[in-house]
């Protein structure tokens, strides 16, 4: 991804949650990664997104405002992405307590000039451990290899979550 490219989808989706698109998001997935650790291959963008309170309580969620919003600017979707400057974007709904607190919880970070939040280190394993997905157990090895986390505090999410049974399943 080129890094100009990014950065111009990065602030759009600042515009988007100023304009109350979105109430609130935060980067997660391979991109979120490379905040922490050395680069990981990834297609897109992860976006964990909470929608506007009114949109939240139906039933049946839907992502039309967010994909009318950004067709207006000119962006396109394509399956399950809208691809912004170039940028291959999924925006996800918060969808379990793990992610809603991830979100909450999310760092305020720089990608060149624009402040961005992305996913804790921490919340990115736990939400790996959770999925886990081959690939998933094999980034959370990278990982391992390459930083060190803060393990309390990861412990702490794991057991809040009901994943430190699982997450010990995966280190054996």
């Amino acid at each position: 991804m080129v890094r100009g490219h990014m950065e111009k989808a990065l602030q759009v989706l600042n515009e988007m949650e100023q304009h109350g698109v979105i109430e609130k998001y935060a980067l997660g997935g391979a991109i979120a990664l490379l905040f922490y650790t050395e680069p990981v291959l990834t297609y897109d963008l992860d976006v964990f997104v909470f929608l506007p309170q009114e949109k939240q309580n139906r039933l049946l969620i839907s992502l039309e405002p967010i994909y009318a919003y950004l067709k207006s600017k000119g962006y396109f979707s394509h399956k399950e992405h809208v691809h912004i400057e170039g940028i291959a974007v999924q925006f996800i709904p918060v969808y379990n307590e793990l992610i809603e607190e991830a979100v909450k919880k999310a760092k305020k970070l720089k990608y060149n000039k624009t402040t961005v939040r992305v996913l804790s280190l921490e919340y990115l394993i736990a939400i790996m451990v959770q999925t886990g997905r081959p690939k998933d157990r094999m980034r959370i090895g990278a990982i391992f290899e390459q930083v060190k986390i803060k393990e309390k505090i990861f412990v702490e999410i794991l057991k809040r979550h009901q994943l430190y049974d699982q997450w010990k399943g995966l280190k054996s």
